[in-house]
């Protein structure tokens, strides 16, 4: 039976040619490489949970965030979330050590050779292109991705 749908953030930290990703260590997405986020407290927004979240997994204080578009997961399981997705410039820094994985600087270029949600890599492309998206990605009961659509275009994709 398919759960509520929860809410949460996705934040790409970025320095000129790197994307900071962290190998989860957690579910979802055990083993995968995802950008920095987590879910919305009761009553924030999702712009203060992106800066929060970003200060508690990566330890810096984001001054300068925007937001780049909206990624929504459904499954008849339990794979249900929508993401507001945010991108920031950053400095490159050392990556501090965290609860949620082990955060690294990956160069952009190589983003699609990481083993990452299946729906990543149509979101990367969005966010390279610098398009804003709304991204409907629906999973089989095995919580396969079967279709993305984007909202705004139109664009559907078969998987």
């Amino acid at each position: 039976m398919a759960s509520e749908k929860k809410s949460a953030v996705l934040v790409i930290l970025e320095s000129p040619g790197y994307w900071l990703m962290l190998k989860r260590n957690r579910t979802p997405n055990l083993g995968l490489y995802t950008p920095v986020g987590g879910k919305l407290e009761p009553g924030e927004s999702p712009r203060a949970a992106a800066i929060r979240e970003v200060k508690e997994e990566v330890g810096i204080k984001l001054q300068d965030i925007s937001y780049s578009g909206l990624l929504v997961d459904s499954s008849p399981r339990d794979y249900n979330w929508i993401c507001f997705v945010y991108r920031a410039r950053v400095n490159y820094f050392k990556p501090p050590i965290c609860d949620e994985g082990k955060l690294s600087w990956i160069p952009v270029d190589s983003l699609d050779t990481l083993p990452r949600p299946a729906s990543d890599s149509y979101l990367y492309r969005y966010i390279l292109s610098e398009q804003p998206f709304f991204l409907n990605a629906v999973y089989s009961d095995e919580d396969c991705l079967v279709e993305i659509s984007e909202e705004i275009s139109g664009e559907i994709h078969s998987v």
